[in-house]
């Protein structure tokens, strides 16, 4: 990671972090890095996204780039559009699923690839030289929102299949598929019942979407739907609920289209890519059928890059971070539920029977919001503790990392038994704590 990019782009609260200075400085940078480059930007609903969109397009006309403005829409389409049109990057102005005060940049290459750690490093590197051109050499501006209908019809061709008598909930976390996903799942013939689907950047993941899917069971269960699907305020992400009100976070879809893309011959050298938060109860489910799991670091670019690298079709994160490399060249939550479907209506099942026999282990996750991250992350005595934890409880996988987008430090540890790793993450946490509060 950069000093300004973590794991998923630049990330920070508006006006704070992410100012108009930054975000025009990213647009010069990169619009310098090939000439009259054409760039594709687009945003999520947030009320700072056409500020950060124009400050970033500004900067980036500076240097001599063209800009097509997509609009409100998924990060995914961004990847999809870029590549398809032949346009030298794609920018996304989102925070994911973070709060509304926060913004973010991410960007894609010319293959619809989130650009790797060392591209995003030299990146930086020209933050600090402006690049201004003469009157004439100046990039154009333009706003093709209908371009989003592309992506649109990618999703629905997607699908091998009518989804006509599915009743199917959406909750669009009041973000980028506010729109999409319902026409989307509509397209398809199946009955859509939506809940937070509005464009509204004052709500956007405020107790709604893949993070917050509360309602989400609710409103299954109170309609009689076969399915819910709960999307992040980007739509890269995504959380499924079954009929019987059941979560199936990205861990568990995986397992489902790795099973079934197995079975369809479509699972390129039998091998999933996950990631080091995935659970070990899914590793061994996929053992068992005969599949291999690789393990990435967290962030669903590492996924992508992976799956790039050994010529693979599917990978993910728990978060719900899916990529089925034969649709998409990064995480697609909404392209991920449109398949969840088309594969209960091909097997003539439920969601729920898709499972199998998959039995997860224990998992405790915490969040330390902590003002110096880095400082606590490389303390000898978080590092002892770590280490003593392991000794002691050989069964039990411990993961402690700094978040790559959040100022926290995030603790997990795995085991079978749940008083374990309660009893291990908390040791930890208290040590987190310890160190934080030191001057």
């Amino acid at each position: 990671m950069g000093v300004f990019f973590g794991t998923d782009g630049i990330r920070g609260i508006v006006n704070s972090e992410l100012t108009e200075f930054l975000s025009n400085s990213c647009g010069n940078a990169l619009g310098s890095l090939k000439p009259k480059s054409l760039i594709v930007i687009g945003r999520d609903t947030r009320l700072s996204g056409e500020f950060l969109t124009c400050s970033f397009s500004s900067g980036a006309m500076s240097a001599g780039a063209n800009v097509i403005d997509l609009g409100i829409c998924p990060t995914p389409s961004i990847a999809y559009i870029t590549k398809k049109i032949g346009a030298d990057f794609g920018v996304v102005i989102s925070a994911s699923h973070n709060k509304m005060e926060y913004n973010g940049i991410k960007i894609f290459d010319e293959k619809g690839l989130k650009l790797g750690d060392q591209r995003e490093e030299n990146l930086e590197k020209k933050f600090v030289t402006k690049v201004n051109l003469p009157t004439h050499k100046i990039g154009r501006y333009n706003q093709q929102f209908n371009l989003v209908d592309e992506y649109v019809k990618h999703a629905v061709n997607a699908c091998k299949t009518k989804l006509s008598d599915l009743k199917i909930v959406l909750d669009a976390s009041n973000g980028a598929l506010f729109n999409v996903a319902p026409k989307v799942f509509k397209n398809l013939g199946a009955q859509v019942i939506k809940i937070n689907c509005n464009n509204d950047g004052f709500k956007i993941n405020e107790d709604c979407g893949s993070l917050h899917p509360n309602k989400l069971v609710k409103k299954v269960l109170n309609s009689g739907a076969d399915m819910g699907f709960a999307f992040d305020g980007d739509g890269d992400r995504i959380i499924a609920c079954d009929e019987s009100g059941k979560l199936l976070d990205g861990d568990l879809i995986i397992y489902i289209l790795a099973k079934y893309m197995q079975q369809n011959g479509s699972l390129k050298n039998n091998t999933v890519v996950g990631t080091q938060h995935t659970n070990m109860g899914i590793e061994k489910a996929l053992n068992k059928l005969g599949l291999t799991l690789i393990r990435t670091d967290i962030g669903d670019k590492y996924v992508s890059q992976k799956i790039e690298q050994n010529g693979l079709s599917l990978g993910g994160e728990k978060s719900g971070h899916i990529i089925i490399r034969d649709y998409t060249s990064t995480g697609d939550g909404l392209l991920t539920a449109v398949k969840l479907a088309e594969i209960c209506k091909a097997q003539n099942t439920t969601l729920a029977n898709l499972l199998g026999d998959v039995t997860l282990y224990e998992q405790v996750n915490i969040d330390y919001v902590t003002k110096d991250k880095m400082r606590v992350i490389n303390s000898e005595k978080l590092i002892n503790i770590i280490e003593e934890q392991k000794t002691l409880n050989k069964n039990a996988r411990i993961m402690v990392r700094v978040s790559g987008t959040e100022p926290k430090i995030r603790i997990m540890v795995e085991s079978e038994n749940l008083e374990t790793a309660n009893k291990v993450a908390k040791s930890i946490e208290k040590v987190v704590s310890e160190i934080s509060k030191e001057e």
